[in-house]
């Protein structure tokens, strides 16, 4: 097949550098910088509260994993009572405690 060649017009350079040259230096500097990102150690913010043994809030998939169950089940269980949510914004989350109490009264034999 045959290779067709394109009418291209090239807009004038502001600068007098060679395109691929160009290209090459950015290369070049994107190596560089690269490189320099990789050697610094990467900060992570701390989340943690002094004194603090348990997590506070968890999210619904948290207490599903928790639990194993569904979603549909969680929010069957806020219907009945079982687990109040705590909305904040748009989010809803759980209290630690109460997600205690409702171990606790699943550890109890039935009598």
């Amino acid at each position: 097949m045959e290779k067709r060649e394109r009418n291209v017009q090239t807009a004038p350079m502001l600068f007098p550098i060679e395109p691929e040259q160009f290209w090459q230096m950015l290369r070049v500097l994107v190596r560089e910088e690269g490189s320099q990102l990789e050697r610094q150690p990467v900060h992570t913010p701390a989340y943690d509260t002094p004194g603090l043994t348990y997590k506070p809030l968890y999210k619904i998939g948290e207490v599903c994993q928790l639990f194993q169950v569904t979603k549909p089940t969680i929010y069957d269980w806020i219907k009945h009572g079982k687990l109040k949510p705590y909305k904040i914004r748009s989010r809803v989350y759980f209290l630690w405690n109460d997600i205690q109490q409702l171990l606790q009264l699943g550890e109890q034999p039935n009598e």
